[in-house]
């Protein structure tokens, strides 16, 4: 009997009671009194209990159980039991949901794209990074096959392929024109998880990169070329002596020319190695008289050289860079502005800190030039830059020199008027304003 629950044997007990009282009545009164007695207990025990099932119904359709709900005899126990178990229960999904919000909030938080396949390679989830990598909109394309999203044929094929050992790079045109290496992780019951990166950024270094050996390799080609071809001609050919010093001066031309290429290489190597520049103080006054001598000297006379400053202000940091970077500037103003022509150098200082200016009346550049003239060896015109002397790196060693100073370069041009390069840096860069 220890195993019988009490509100069982208190049941029993209670018809039992009814059956001692009605037996005896039925006996000495009437055996249908016994019968009625009899009747009325089991009612009344009927009814006590469908009063308590019916609050348990009440309390199983609420969302949340009622911790006041009471019953009479044993089933106020058996209420309390349930509620206690349910409190748990609810206490217990409230730390899985809560668990789980903060692992969501994490891969949300990641700078890699996130997305979870089921089997058949449907969007079971995907973090806002790979929302805007893909141009997906997880909202409408939850439970869209990701191959009817992402059409790219080479994308399709690597995951039909199901060959995960390698990731894909994944050029897309439509998003920004970003590149992406897209890695696959099996898991779970055939699901699949696709981390992605953008390697936009290394994509384009390793591009620069293949095509700075390219140009370098053109660059030096082309003088080593006329070297070779003026040396053989010497070798095989009797030329007489002015004809062998013209020969001579154009080879000392192109050795001067990969001279320079090497010399600016080593500038440009040097600054992109050196540590952050120092925050000497440089003075703007003296570096705005030398360039004004270098520009005259340069010129020779040739163009109406125009120096505007108020005197104020020096900047922190490395004189030499600064000195050529500004110095590259305005030797460039002046071998692309034709003879009778106005080159302006203006240095102004302010609260909010300081730029340093050069404009010409030169031959402009087309705007769609602008974007890219400060990469390594890009020319608008290659045959022009040489007659000028340039190397085609100036400009790289300018963009550089000014960024370790936290200056942006600023260039506006228009053809056959003009063009103007700003070198703006902030109020930490300039001192005595």
């Amino acid at each position: 009997m220890s195993g019988v629950p009490p509100y069982l044997l208190r049941s029993l007990l209670l018809i039992l009671l009814a059956a001692v009282v009605a037996w005896p009545l039925g006996h000495l009164v009437a055996p249908w009194v016994g019968w009625a007695i009899f009747s009325g207990g089991l009612g009344l025990q009927l009814v006590f209990q469908l009063r308590n099932f019916a609050q348990l119904d009440r309390w199983s359709r609420t969302p949340v159980a009622d911790p006041g709900l009471e019953a009479l005899g044993a089933w106020d126990g058996v209420f309390g039991r349930i509620y206690r178990h349910e409190k748990d229960l609810r206490g217990k999904i409230e730390r899985r949901v809560a668990e789980t919000d903060r692992l969501i909030a994490a891969v949300q938080a990641l700078t890699d794209g996130v997305v979870l396949l089921d089997r058949n390679d449907v969007i079971e989830f995907c973090n806002l990074t790979a929302e805007a990598q893909l141009g997906l909109a997880v909202a409408a394309d939850r439970g869209q096959p990701i191959a009817n999203l992402v059409r790219q044929p080479e994308f399709v094929a690597y995951l039909k392929a199901g060959d995960f050992e390698r990731p894909l790079t994944l050029r897309l045109g439509r998003v920004a024109d970003s590149t992406l290496s897209i890695h696959v992780i099996p898991y779970a019951n055939q699901k699949r998880l696709l981390q992605i990166k953008d390697v936009t950024q290394s994509d384009s270094l390793d591009r620069m990169r293949r095509d700075f050996v390219a140009n370098v390799s053109h660059e030096l080609r082309t003088p080593l070329t006329v070297l070779a071809g003026f040396l053989e001609t010497l070798q095989e050919i009797e030329v007489d002596r002015d004809e062998r010093q013209r020969y001579l001066a154009m080879m000392g031309e192109q050795s001067q020319r990969m001279q320079a290429i090497v010399k600016d290489l080593l500038t440009l190597s040097s600054i992109e190695s050196a540590p952050p520049p120092d925050f000497d103080l440089v003075d703007m006054a003296s570096l705005i008289d030398k360039l004004r001598r270098d520009a005259e000297s340069l010129s020779a006379g040739k163009h109406n050289i125009i120096v505007e400053t108020d005197g104020r202000g020096d900047l922190r940091g490395s004189e030499l860079e600064l000195t050529s970077a500004f110095g590259n500037l305005v030797a460039n103003a002046i071998r692309y502005t034709p003879a009778g022509g106005m080159v302006r150098v203006s240095w102004k200082a302010t609260a909010q800190g300081a730029e340093f200016a050069v404009e010409d009346s030169g031959i402009g550049i087309d705007a769609k030039h602008l974007p890219r003239l400060t990469e390594r060896f890009y020319r608008v015109d290659r045959g022009r830059s040489r007659d000028a002397g340039g190397t085609g790196l100036g400009l790289a060693i300018v963009k550089h020199s000014l960024s370790r100073h936290q200056a942006q370069l600023d260039i506006s041009s228009t053809p056959g008027v003009g063009s103007r390069f700003a070198a703006r840096f902030p109020a930490a860069r300039v001192a005595g304003v």
